[in-house]
């Protein structure tokens, strides 16, 4: 990271940041998305199973890297003030808390996720799949969760390509197991769905053990020592990660916690529908990583200029990462509609499935245009530490306002499983609106505070 002074700076150093966070992203998400396309080769029981999984998983991976994320923007305001010396502490701190909260997952899932899963109704065959799933991927609970520490600490430097590469060769791993685990090649037993849920437990301790040597061995990281500084707990110190952490968490947890809620009301339109709309769900989460990435870019950089109190250059980024969101979105809508039939075939042969995902699709491409302007303003919030209106407005838009939006469609109009998507799309465009209103003031109010500074130092 370094200070920019043009708008051609500014475009160079936010696309060189901001390639290896997509490219991270997207092979996170393909994890997900080759456990569900493999899965469903075997039958679309053991998409559904992994689908209903993988929607119970998701709000808590989600909702915790996002509580552990809050050391991005701590170490980015830290690195742009020149504070390095105090970034270690943190660091370790991050990774405390990383472990406290996986151990706390493990033994909440053990407890609550029979009772979860009976709650549904599901098919017999369904239920095992989703349950089996769950237990094998809670091996890979805990490093998940610290390799997401230390993820954070290697990003909030500017180094988002090593992170990349890490995230690339986890990805190939993984296929590599599902092609054995899943899908019984080689000689290994056919487990179908639940071989998922080891191959990508598996690939979180192959991630962590990599972003592990990285930071140890290899220069700048290895310069910080972070593992030359296990102090003991602070709690000061969980308090403040928790102030920044802990509403980017809650928000991301209350919008994604809305797509198991669905998953799981979904059940009454039976198991073609719910493969249908996980398949659907599933593609719109591949979309939704560019504007993911760049809500994580503007996180570093604006975090980066708001610590030099450079608060124009913030801004300017604020804006250039929702140009370009935008820009793709719209792009994004046209290959959509133009590669409707083909993009659905990825999931399955199934002729009624099949359609079914196809219309699932276009309500996709309304959604992911409230996506482009949301994610990077959360972003670039964030990078102002400000994260408790993302907070609220995740809450209202989505269960406030999409919900029962949705739920009223989906009962008592004939769009029927159609109409949570609906729901969806209202509540999204309603907290973008917000969203961006709530930025536009906070810029106002930086840069009144720092035209004053330059009135009274000349």
């Amino acid at each position: 990271m370094k200070q920019t002074f043009s708008v051609q700076e500014k475009i160079i150093q936010f696309l060189v940041i901001f390639f290896p966070i997509f490219i991270t992203q997207v092979s996170l998400t393909a994890i997900g998305f080759f456990d569900t396309v493999m899965s469903g080769q075997v039958s679309h029981y053991d998409l559904a199973g992994v689908a209903i999984g993988a929607n119970m998983w998701l709000p808590i991976f989600t909702g915790t890297y996002g509580v552990l994320s809050g050391v991005t923007p701590i170490l980015a305001q830290l690195h742009g003030a020149g504070r390095k010396q105090e970034m270690p502490f943190f660091v370790i701190q991050a990774l405390y808390a990383a472990l406290a909260i996986g151990g706390a997952v493990i033994i909440l899932g053990w407890l609550l996720l029979a009772p979860a899963l009976n709650v549904m109704h599901l098919e017999a065959s369904v239920h095992q799949i989703a349950y089996d799933f769950l237990r094998a991927l809670a091996i890979g609970v805990i490093p998940v969760f610290a390799s997401a520490v230390l993820r954070n600490f290697i990003d909030a430097l500017g180094y988002t390509r090593i992170t990349m590469i890490i995230t690339v060769i986890g990805v190939l791993i993984n296929i590599a197991l599902n092609y054995l685990l899943i899908l019984g090649n080689y000689g290994f037993p056919r487990l179908g769905g639940v071989g998922a849920g080891y191959a990508s437990a598996m690939t979180y301790w192959c991630i962590l053990f990599m972003n592990i040597i990285v930071v140890h061995y290899i220069k700048p990281f290895k310069t910080y020592r972070i593992f030359g500084h296990f102090t003991g707990i602070s709690f000061k110190a969980w308090r403040e990660l928790a102030a920044v952490g802990f509403p980017i968490g809650l928000a991301i947890f209350f919008e994604v916690s809305i797509f198991a809620a669905v998953a799981i009301l979904m059940a009454e339109y039976g198991t073609s529908v719910i493969a249908a709309h996980q398949a659907a769900i599933n593609f719109a989460g591949l979309v939704y990583m560019v504007p993911l990435s760049i809500g994580f870019t503007l996180t570093i950089v604006v975090g980066f200029e708001a610590g030099a109190q450079r608060y124009w250059d913030a801004k300017q980024y604020s804006y250039l990462g929702i140009k370009i969101a935008v820009t793709v979105a719209v792009i994004f809508a046209v290959l959509l509609l133009s590669f409707n039939t083909t993009i659905a075939s990825f999931y399955t042969k199934e002729p009624g499935v099949l359609e079914l995902i196809k219309n699932f699709l276009i309500y996709a491409i309304f959604f992911q245009l409230s996506d482009a302007i949301a994610a990077p303003i959360q972003g670039a919030l964030r990078g102002y530490k400000v994260v408790r209106i993302t907070m609220v407005v995740a809450i209202i838009s989505y269960w406030v306002i999409g919900m029962p939006v949705g739920y009223l469609l989906a009962k008592h109009s004939t769009l029927q499983a159609y109409g949570y998507w609906v729901g969806f799309i209202v509540g999204l465009a309603v907290g973008a609106v917000v969203l961006l209103t709530r930025l536009i003031r906070l810029q106002k109010k930086y840069s009144s505070r720092y035209q004053k500074g330059k009135e009274s130092y000349s």
